[in-house]
């Protein structure tokens, strides 16, 4: 299972600047002038975590696979971009295909770098974007609305349900409310309606706040901002300095934990953004350890280990039999499966066990 996260933002805030940083491809082209982005930029990247260092260095396999995440840097969107303004609308699409948006938002004040606006203000930077999304949202509905009224006049009871929920929420939208806050958002109807349409305001969104590296020490006043905005809107705010973390590209880890340290930072940014995207959507890991590969398999959370099976192949869940299971802290005290087997702490687990985060896994199954 992949997570997919959207870049986006106004023109020449740091979006590519982040992606190369984030991605550490160095393909998304960085400049000092709005629109630098034309095509988006997509890259797949490894997913960080140090649990599967750790049962590496017991199980010594051939490689190693860790979960990924896809990274899209979607071009610079200005004020009226859903009405074809700057390079128009044909982006949009882009973002509706993630599963999270990332906004990065300039906090930082450098006259050498100029702003699409004229001057920082992260809050009104966020409204422009927001509001392009909103805008984009009622021209999806609108034309949904007009197939689901052609649909629901030859009795079609699904294209009635879906119709009403349609309209209700066009009328939400029309008082500048995001669909996440929609009374029915949680319902299955919505969901159902939704499903293909992946309406831009309905997603998962974090706010980047990109700093210079004296804003990386404590909150100045743009970040303190859009803190209070995002606070109020349950968002998150992940603090970034955008070209501190390009400059660690080509750092190995011990390198980049120096200069983290050096900068008082505890995370990079691209640590940030996998841990809070992941728990955004509600997603864990779990591993499989064996000679020729040590692997983590991103699920969600609450999966029955048939499913979780499935994420490896799909027969493993359709033969099911059962489930090895050590918990990770177990696997890694008692120095690997040997020593887990030895002492009680390998479970058979059957079709009704929920997997936890960090279990080690070996799936039984008969097709």
């Amino acid at each position: 299972m992949g997570v997919s996260i959207g870049i986006v933002g106004l023109p020449n805030v740091g979006k590519s600047t982040t992606f190369n940083a984030l991605t550490k491809s160095q393909n998304a082209q960085s400049a000092n002038y709005p629109f630098c982005t034309i095509e988006p930029n997509k890259a797949i990247v490894p997913v960080p975590d140090f649990r599967l260092d750790e049962l590496a260095k017991i199980v010594k396999p051939q490689r190693m696979q860790y979960s990924t995440i896809d990274f899209v840097d979607i071009a610079g969107l200005v004020k009226g971009a859903s009405k074809g303004e700057g390079l128009g609308n044909k982006f949009l699409s882009n973002i509706r295909e993630t599963d999270v948006i990332l906004h990065i938002v300039r906090c930082f004040d450098d006259e050498n770098i100029t702003h699409v606006e004229g001057k920082i203000d992260p809050l009104r930077d966020v409204e422009i974007i927001e509001q392009e999304l909103l805008f984009a949202d009622l021209d999806s509905l609108q034309k949904r609305i007009d197939l689901l009224s052609r649909k629901s006049k030859g009795n079609d009871k699904e294209s009635k349900a879906h119709l009403e929920i349609a309209e209700e929420l066009m009328e939400h939208i029309a008082q500048n409310q995001p669909v996440y806050t929609y009374a029915r958002f949680d319902s299955d109807e919505f969901r159902a309606m939704n499903k293909d349409l992946r309406l831009l305001t309905s997603k998962e969104i974090m706010y980047g706040a990109n700093v210079d590296e004296e804003g990386l020490l404590s909150d100045n006043k743009y970040v303190q901002a859009l803190k209070e905005y995002a606070n109020a809107r349950n968002a998150e705010v992940i603090k970034l300095c955008a070209k501190v973390e390009e400059d660690m590209v080509d750092f190995d880890d011990e390198e980049k934990r120096e200069m983290l340290q050096d900068l008082g930072v505890a995370q990079s940014g691209l640590e940030q953004i996998i841990q809070k995207g992941f728990d955004k959507l509600g997603l864990m890991s779990y591993f499989t350890a064996g000679v020729k590969e040590v692997r983590s398999w991103t699920i969600h959370k609450n999966t029955t280990a048939p499913k979780a099976a499935a994420v490896i192949h799909n027969d493993f869940e359709k033969g099911f039999i059962r489930a090895e299971v050590i918990a990770y802290n177990d696997f890694i005290a008692l120095n690997g499966e040997s020593g887990a087997k030895e002492a009680g702490k390998m479970r058979l687990e059957g079709k009704e066990y929920i997997v936890n985060d960090g279990d080690v896994m070996h799936f039984r199954f008969n097709v």
